[in-house]
This record gives C-alpha cells, sequence and structure tokens, in this order.
C-alpha cells in the first residue's frame, strides 16, 4: 500500500507536516544506530539536547514530500533538496530513503555530507547502513576542513575507519576559481586505487601517478602521505638538493619520526657526491612545562676547501687536506616555566670546526634561543633561571661563548683564513640581573632599584678594546693571560611625571649608582697590580618635552614635539684598570640619546654636565599613512677622552667609536615613512661634528600587485678613520624583490653586495611559480663570502613547497 502525500497550498504547513513525517522516520534509524553503538547506560537522555540542539534519539528534516513502501521510507525535494539533521550531521540530497528492515539509508541526486569534524563529502549516490561504519558511494568527492580535495569514481566505507576509493584523485590545491568555475589543481596525485585508513590516519596510494597543471611527472607503484587533517605523522619530507664546489652534487632526505604527540625525532641525511656523508638529527620534546630541542649531526671525513694552486695558477677548488677524523656538531636549547614565578633555560651550542655550518650547508645554525645569545657567528652555551613578579626580576646565569669568525682573511686561499680564537672570549659564571620597584609612588614619583654582579674569566691576552689605552703594553704580548675581571654594582633611580595645564611634560630624576670592582692578570710590564676599584656617580636632571598637535586638512594632523634634557653629574672617575666588557658597542638613536647611562652595560658611564635637545615631527593622514623625523644631540661640558680607544692599525693613535668623546655628540637623524600600505621604509644615522657619516641604516619595502614585492636595504659603519687590515669598517646593500610576469610565473632575484671590498658576495636569480598550494624556484646562485674554505661557490638551487606535503625551504 502506497500513501502521497501532496503538497498543500500553504507553504509553511507543507514544511511542518512533512517535517513531522521525516522525524518520525529518521527518529528510527538514529534510535536503531544509537543502539547498536553505545550500551544502554551510556546513552544520553533523550530530553537533553546536543551539538547541533538535537536529543540523542532524535532527528531533524525538511522535504517536499515524503512516501513509503513497504519498509521503505523515501523523503524527496523539489527546488530545494532535502535537509536532515541528525547525531551532529547533516545530509541535504534531492531524494533521501530508509530501509526499516534492513536498517540502510540511502540518497541520490546532488548528495552533501557533513560530519561532526567539519569535512564534506559530495556523491550522486550514497547507500549507508544505520550506525555509519560502512557505505558506498559513487562520484565520490571530499572537501577537508585545510582545503584539500579527494575524488572517486565509487567510495566504499569497509569499516568505521577504513574508505577505499577506486580511480581517485588527491589535491591539496583548490578545484574552483574564484567565481566558483572549475580549475585544474597546480598538483595532484591519480591513483587506481586509495585506502583512506583514519586508525593509521594515513592515505595510501596503489599505481600512483603525480600531475603538476594536469601534467603526470612522476610514477610510483605505492605511495603513501599522512591524512590532511593529521598535523604530524611519521614518513619522509620533502628532499633538499643542493651544490657546493667543495661537496659536490648533494640530497638531504629528511625522515621525520612522530614517537607520541610531544615527541619527535628528525633523521636528515645528506648524501654527497664527493664527500663522505654528513648525518643530520633532531630530538623534540615538548613537556608539561616546558620543551627540549636538541639538534646534532656527524661526519667522518677529511677537511676541503681552497688550498692548492695548479701549474696554470689556478685554485684547485676540489682538494680534501687534513686527517680523516670525527667532525659533529651539538645546538640545542630548553626553556622550562613551571608554576610560580621562576623559570629556567639552557643552551648546548658547539661546534668541532670552525667552518662545518658553511661546508655541510647547515640550516639556521645561528639562532636566538635562551637568556642570552651570541651574534653571527658565535656559538653559546648557557645556563639560565629567571624569577618575575609584578613588581621585581632577577635572573641568574653562567655561559660560555665559541667563535667562528675569522679574525684575519686570506683572500687568494681561503682555507688558510685565521679565526677568532675562544680564549679570547670570557667564560662568564655568574651573571645576576635584579630589578625592584616599591608597590606605590615614593615621594609622588616612582622609584627603581637596580642590581648586578659579574664574573668573567679569559684564558687568552685580549688588547683593545677590551684594555684601556693607559694599560695596554706596547711590546709583545705574546703568552700574557687574559685578564679577568668581577664586578657588584647597584643603583637607584627615582623619577616624577607632573604635566603642566599648557600640556608640558617635566620629568625630574635622580640617580644614584656604585660599582666595585675586582680586577686579575693585568700585563705585568705596566707595573699594575691586581686591584679592587671602587667608584660612585650621583645625577640629577630634569626631562621636558612638548607635544603639539595640529589639524591641517581633512584626516591630517601634524604633531611637533621638542624635547631637551639637562642633568648634572659627579666625576664618574674611569679607571683605566678597569676592563671594557660591555660597552664596547653603542648604538646611539633617538631612545638612547636621551637615557641616563647611554651605554648598553656598565663598565663605561658619563659624567658631568650635559645638555640634550631633540625634536620629533610626525604627519598622519589617510588610514594609518604617515611619516615622522627626530633630530637631536647632546653637548656636554668637557671632552670624555676615556672614551677613546686604539685604531686596530696604528695603536699609538685613538679614535672615537661611540660619538660621545667630545664636547658635542654626533648629530643623530631618525625617520620613517608609510604613504600607504604597500609602501614603508625607516632611515637612521649619526653624523659627527663635520658632517661626515659614522653609522647609518636604511630600508625601503614595496609590494605591488597581488603578491609581487621587493625590499632594498642598505648599512654603514664609517667609525674607524685608517685604513688598513684590522680595519672593520663596512658597506653593505640588500636587495630582494619577485616580479609575477604571467599568471602564477614570475622571476626572483636577491643579493648582497659589500661596497667596502666593491664584492657581491651573495647573488641569486631564477623563475618560480607560485599559486595557492605550490611555490617551486628553479635558479642560479653564486656565494662569495670569504669564510667558506671552499672560496666562491656557484650552482643550481631548487627550493620546493607543497601544501599538505612540506617543502625544502
Amino acid at each position: 500500500m502506497q500513501r502521497d502525500r501532496r503538497r498543500p497550498t500553504t507553504a509553511a504547513l507543507r514544511r511542518r507536516l512533512l517535517a513531522g513525517a521525516g522525524v518520525v522516520a529518521l527518529a528510527a534509524w538514529s534510535g536503531l544506530a544509537q543502539a547498536q553503538t553505545q550500551p544502554a547506560a551510556q546513552q544520553v537522555p533523550p530530553s537533553q539536547p546536543g551539538p547541533d540542539g538535537l536529543g540523542a534519539n532524535a532527528a531533524y528534516i525538511e522535504a517536499d514530500s515524503t512516501t513509503r513502501t513497504g519498509d521503505v521510507i523515501t523523503a524527496r525535494g523539489g527546488d530545494e533538496r532535502v535537509l536532515a539533521r541528525f547525531r551532529n550531521t547533516t545530509l541535504r540530497a534531492g531524494e533521501v530513503s530508509y530501509d526499516l528492515n534492513l536498517g540502510v539509508a540511502g540518497a541520490r541526486d546532488r548528495v552533501e555530507f557533513t560530519d561532526p569534524d567539519g569535512n564534506v563529502i559530495f556523491a550522486s549516490q550514497l547507500q549507508i547502513d544505520s550506525d555509519m561504519r560502512a557505505g558506498v558511494a559513487v562520484d565520490f568527492a571530499t572537501r577537508f576542513r585545510n582545503g584539500a580535495s579527494l575524488m572517486a569514481a565509487t567510495a566504499v566505507r569497509r569499516s568505521q575507519n577504513v574508505n577505499e576509493l577506486n580511480y581517485a584523485i588527491f589535491t591539496p590545491c583548490p578545484i574552483c576559481d574564484a567565481e566558483g568555475n572549475p580549475k585544474q589543481p597546480s598538483i595532484a596525485i591519480q591513483a587506481e586505487k586509495v585506502v583512506q585508513d583514519e586508525s593509521l590516519r594515513a592515505i595510501l596510494y596503489r599505481n600512483a601517478v603525480f600531475r603538476v597543471g594536469g601534467v603526470p611527472v612522476f610514477y610510483l607503484p605505492f605511495f603513501a602521505h599522512p591524512d590532511p587533517t593529521v598535523e604530524r605523522a611519521s614518513g619522509f619530507l620533502v628532499p633538499i638538493p643542493s651544490y657546493d664546489e667543495g661537496r659536490g652534487f648533494s640530497l638531504e632526505v629528511p625522515y621525520l619520526q612522530v614517537i607520541s604527540p610531544s615527541e619527535d625525532w628528525l633523521i636528515s641525511p645528506q648524501f654527497n657526491t664527493d664527500v663522505a656523508p654528513f648525518l643530520n638529527l633532531q630530538w623534540r620534546r615538548r613537556f608539561g612545562d616546558g620543551t627540549i630541542v636538541l639538534r646534532g649531526g656527524y661526519t667522518y671525513e677529511r677537511n676541503f676547501g681552497d688550498f692548492d694552486v695548479d701549474n696554470d695558477g689556478d685554485i684547485d677548488r676540489d682538494v680534501r687536506f687534513g686527517d680523516q677524523t670525527s667532525r659533529s656538531y651539538l645546538l640545542g636549547h630548553g626553556a622550562f616555566d613551571p608554576a610560580g614565578p621562576w623559570r629556567w633555560g639552557f643552551t648546548a651550542e658547539r661546534t668541532s670546526d670552525k667552518t662545518l655550518f658553511d661546508r655541510y650547508d647547515i640550516r639556521d645554525p645561528y639562532q636566538d634561543n635562551g637568556l642570552y645569545y651570541g651574534d653571527e657567528r658565535r656559538l653559546i652555551s648557557q645556563l639560565y633561571a629567571e624569577r618575575q613578579t609584578e613588581r621585581s626580576y632577577i635572573s641568574v646565569a653562567a655561559f660560555s661563548i665559541q667563535s667562528l669568525r675569522v679574525k684575519e682573511f686570506d683572500f687568494d686561499t681561503p682555507a688558510l683564513n685565521v679565526f677568532e680564537s675562544d680564549g679570547e672570549l670570557p667564560y662568564v659564571a655568574p651573571l645576576i640581573e635584579a630589578r625592584w620597584e616599591p608597590d606605590g609612588p615614593v615621594m609622588g614619583g616612582r622609584l627603581r632599584l637596580r642590581g648586578s654582579a659579574v664574573s668573567l674569566y679569559r684564558d687568552d691576552y685580549v688588547g683593545s678594546p677590551v684594555l684601556r689605552p693607559g694599560v695596554i703594553p706596547s711590546g709583545p704580548t705574546l703568552g700574557l693571560p687574559g685578564v679577568d675581571s668581577r664586578r657588584i654594582s647597584g643603583q637607584a633611580e627615582w623619577r616624577r611625571t607632573l604635566i603642566s595645564p599648557i600640556g608640558i611634560r617635566w620629568e625630574p630624576f635622580v640617580d644614584v649608582r656604585a660599582d666595585v670592582y675586582s680586577v686579575s692578570d693585568l700585563p705585568p710590564m705596566m707595573g699594575v697590580e691586581d686591584e679592587t676599584i671602587t667608584r660612585s656617580r650621583a645625577t640629577a636632571g630634569i626631562d621636558v618635552s612638548w607635544p603639539l598637535i595640529r589639524r591641517i586638512g581633512p584626516g591630517a594632523d601634524l604633531i611637533l614635539e621638542p624635547m631637551a634634557q639637562l642633568s648634572l653629574s659627579t666625576d664618574p672617575d674611569l679607571d683605566a684598570r678597569v676592563p671594557n666588557e660591555d660597552s664596547a658597542t653603542l648604538e646611539l638613536d633617538e631612545s638612547s640619546l636621551f637615557r641616563i647611562d647611554r651605554f648598553p652595560g656598565y663598565d663605561l658611564l658619563e659624567g658631568g654636565m650635559r645638555f640634550t635637545t631633540g625634536a620629533r615631527a610626525t604627519l598622519r593622514w589617510g588610514d594609518s599613512r604617515q611619516a615622522s623625523l627626530f633630530i637631536g644631540r647632546s653637548f656636554r661640558d668637557e671632552e670624555q677622552p676615556a672614551f677613546l680607544v686604539p685604531v686596530p692599525d696604528a695603536p699609538t693613535q685613538l679614535y672615537d667609536p661611540t660619538g660621545l668623546s667630545s664636547d658635542t655628540s654626533d648629530w643623530v637623524v631618525q625617520g620613517s615613512f608609510s604613504p600607504s600600505d604597500r609602501i614603508r621604509g625607516w632611515a637612521h644615522a649619526t653624523i659627527d661634528s663635520s658632517g661626515d657619516i659614522r653609522r647609518a641604516e636604511a630600508a625601503l619595502d614595496g609590494r605591488w600587485g597581488r603578491r609581487n614585492l621587493a625590499t632594498v636595504s642598505y648599512i654603514v659603519d664609517r667609525s674607524n678613520p685608517l685604513a688598513g687590515v684590522e680595519n672593520r669598517n663596512y658597506e653593505f646593500v640588500q636587495v630582494a624583490g619577485q616580479q609575477f610576469i604571467y599568471g602564477n610565473w614570475g622571476v626572483a632575484a636577491s643579493g648582497i653586495a659589500d661596497l667596502e671590498r666593491d664584492l657581491i658576495t651573495r647573488s641569486e636569480v631564477g623563475i618560480l611559480f607560485d599559486d595557492d598550494c605550490f611555490r617551486f624556484e628553479l635558479g642560479w646562485r653564486r656565494d662569495n663570502t670569504q669564510v667558506r674554505p671552499s672560496g666562491p661557490s656557484e650552482g643550481i638551487y631548487i627550493r620546493l613547497n607543497l601544501a599538505t606535503f612540506g617543502g625544502t625551504g
């Protein structure tokens, strides 16, 4: 017997009646599934709604008509598809049916099924059992949450965890353009059979063909990769090819082994055509209150690089010399932040060879981890602990440094470069820094107390800039011990802010500081004994600023802020026996110009009367567009010759690397601008009294189109006035950019030019393809950095980044 419910004249009444009939049918389906998958004791009470607002044994359906033929109930849609919601899932189709006897549901005509995780399945026909553990789909397609798609002629759900697809294709790329029209995915894998094993969280392929832009480029009889919903899974990552004239052609094959959700290993051997393989390892472990990352590498090989010159006078770059020995590196760090105010961490960074990272192209060896970090080509091993509260901070650390810097370049034979000795760098143990502020104002202002203590030990003698000119011996220094020093410092600063009725900001301040030094192993021929040295300084002054703003047009403001500081200090008593360990470099800029202590450390300090003045102008207009300029300078009552250091190539001559030794400081000029959201730039310079630039930096970034971009930066240091072998002045220009020419195809180029030596140190130029899920670069690279033992190197580079599969970087 067949019953047909025709459409009533009122749409609202029709939907109410048909929804009621659908609820009866799908409630029976849902109840059967619930009884089979859950013990009765664990069933959710029907009265308790789930995330979809329905009870555990409830369902909701919208349809234009429903019919029943025997045990089969069928719901059909008209202009709109049938909509069914049950058990946190959604089903849409032109027709939905359910067999009460067999417990099998079917759907056809534009089937769309969304599971509780948000994954969407499309099909022309779909059949699934009552507990949704097995089913069959025709013209199957699914879209994962990350945008990847999997399609097949037929799909069979063998069990709750295994899906089998026949004549399938997988792509991590969009398959439709912005207008919704179909498009060829950039990369795809086509296979005769694909098995998605949810228990393994992997997708397995048989007779897989890799396609790029629809063109087959590679075939594998078997292939597997993690399910796109998996964040991490064991398996091979994208290989990294490279070329070096010392190693030859290299291929790094990384393999990720996931031990647990909180631990994994990365095993990445590098195979080389001209030298022995190099094994890279990385172990990562996340704990409840911290993380440890350990990297290491090992090989057993001779050294190689520019060493011999053949009969024609040409340098032989493919030379191996020295003994065959173990060569390795270790780069590790850890950070732990348990409950409470304390946290601690460490870094462990060492390498057996000064040029190991360069010879084997180790990726990112110089990273900023831990409380302190070494600069470029210096490794730091440290152990530290910190305690921080709302009003106080204290840190305790100990560290040692390994230098990979070149001290004397051999431009003809880079393998004979002379490197900086590790014995010239200090062992620091301990280094203590502490700060404290009382809870509340003191005499209407803010009081800050600071303390610092450090102990440094050196094995080898180091002269300038650590030792002052007065204690540097004029004779031979070979065999002299390194100078050891210990320091304890205490400082108190009080500052109060007052705002006048017309907007002038007044900040009176008082600063008191005392240092105690213990210095040993000073050069004996100077007649200087090991000494304990004390010094103190008191400072009082005031900061004044007056920000003024004026509207100069619709949506445009001009802000002018003149500022000044007047300070008076006692004599700092800069004893020549105190080594300069932490104040050898000074970046004089807008922020440091108005500090009481403009040097970054404790070993140098200023005194006397000082007047510092400057002004900042800022123009703002439109939507976050602005330009600013700052100019400032400092004046003092007398010169500070203690800031002068010997010229490296003429030790009897002195020069000022700081810009503060004269009675007038360098001019500080600093500016930035961003006339649009696609262009921004900034610049900073210090200019001496004669108008010559001492140091300067500038950068400009620009974007146009959707993905075209370019950046150029410039940096120069002219602080050393005398040219020579030891002169470390520099001048560099760095450029990089990419321009798309046709669709997703473009060109990319980058380069670094050493203007001091008239040399392009690094350069790259290549073609690229880049779309939403695939980036490929192929080009030519040349490296002229003189630190490489193999000298200049050039060759082809390949970079590949694939959505879901990873990349070479």
